[in-house]
């Protein structure tokens, strides 16, 4: 089997964050979709979970942190900084917050950071390698 990772994330709006992952470029996996529960797939090999604040409850008693704490950031790369500048306009167009962190821009890396409906932070950027300073 190929490795994976799953992120599952609760979400208050599971119609709304479903519309607000497509709008960013993810597309949902109807075989792991339900009323409780979406997947929203980037690549083959990353998933995200959207699940419904009942449903996150059945897998754990911890709370669920308010949407203005910031319990990690999830960074994903993108093939240019024009993808990495309509990602961030398309969270902002689609119920999310754009730039909620200064944009870092190191020639080599370029990065801004958004955050869904329910807060969850997403850092899209791009990176060419080949450009990394030596030393």
């Amino acid at each position: 089997m190929t490795r994976m990772i799953f992120v599952n994330l609760p979400v208050a709006d599971l119609a709304a964050s479903m519309a607000f992952y497509e709008a960013l470029g993810f597309k949902n996996n109807p075989h792991f979709t339900d009323d409780t529960a979406a997947c929203m797939v980037w690549s083959e090999a990353i998933n995200v979970m959207l699940l419904t604040h009942d449903k996150w409850r059945t897998f754990t008693s911890r709370p669920i942190p308010p949407s203005t704490s910031s319990e990690v950031l999830l960074a994903i790369s993108l093939d240019s900084r024009e993808a990495v500048d309509a990602m961030n306009a398309a969270a902002a167009a689609h119920g999310g917050a754009a730039d909620i962190n200064p944009k870092q821009d190191l020639g080599f890396m370029y990065n801004r950071n958004l955050a869904d409906p329910d807060g969850h932070v997403w850092e899209a950027m791009w990176m060419d390698p080949s450009a990394i300073p030596a030393g």
